[in-house]
């Protein structure tokens, strides 16, 4: 069974969502570790693949967009939104408002909810169904 981690926004913007996503995304890096983020669509996903080099001043979090085949296909962390050839990794981020159905296959999940009431209710949803399967959950309140 995989480990859930519900990170729990303050803010009800996407913008803090994707925020987290990245710091999320570099602390992992540099603990070694590889990284799918799951965007809602391709807009989303190429806004994630900009925003990770901007986030932060000085940062550098090696990655790449899934579909490209520019060369950033073995990135540690990979941006995409569909699930067709989803390579299992250390850690899956999810940005959409389901459970991607290759989930199951990634041995940590971060779910990442901010306070607007339609992503906390979809949010519940998904915590109900990995709590059904039997993953063990956290939840973090930023």
């Amino acid at each position: 069974m995989a480990r859930i981690d519900f990170y729990i926004l303050a803010q009800a913007d996407e913008r803090a969502r994707h925020m987290l996503a990245c710091k999320l995304a570099e602390k992992a890096w540099r603990l070694d570790n590889s990284v799918w983020i799951h965007a809602k669509d391709r807009r989303d996903a190429e806004h994630l693949d900009e925003l990770l080099w901007t986030f932060r001043d000085g940062s550098f979090v090696p990655h790449g967009l899934a579909g490209r085949n520019d060369g950033t296909e073995a990135s540690p962390i990979i941006v995409g939104c569909d699930g067709d050839d989803v390579e299992t990794r250390d850690l899956l981020i999810n940005l959409t408002d389901e459970i991607p159905p290759f989930a199951e296959g990634f041995p940590r999940v971060a779910e990442l909810v901010t306070s607007d009431e339609t992503c906390r209710q979809l949010s519940r949803k998904r915590y109900a169904a990995y709590r059904d399967q039997g993953h063990e959950l956290n939840t973090h309140n930023l």
